[in-house]
């Protein structure tokens, strides 16, 4: 979900310039509209054990401090 966000964040608030908040929410309106005719689903490049690892290493770290 977070990546998701971020992908409307990055094409569409940081990009554009606004003039009042309902044409910010025309354009992201807009780009749900583009975005869902064709959805691509996103691909993890790590797997869960990937991921938890760095949690995990990540943690002993930041515990160590």
């Amino acid at each position: 979900m977070e990546r998701w966000l971020a992908l409307i964040t990055e094409k569409q608030i940081r990009r554009g310039t606004h003039g009042s908040t309902a044409k910010l929410e025309q354009a992201i309106s807009a780009h749900l509209v583009t975005y869902n005719t064709d959805p691509e689903p996103f691909i993890w490049s790590k797997t869960a054990d990937q991921i938890l690892g760095y949690v995990s290493r990540y943690c002993e770290k930041t515990n160590e401090t």
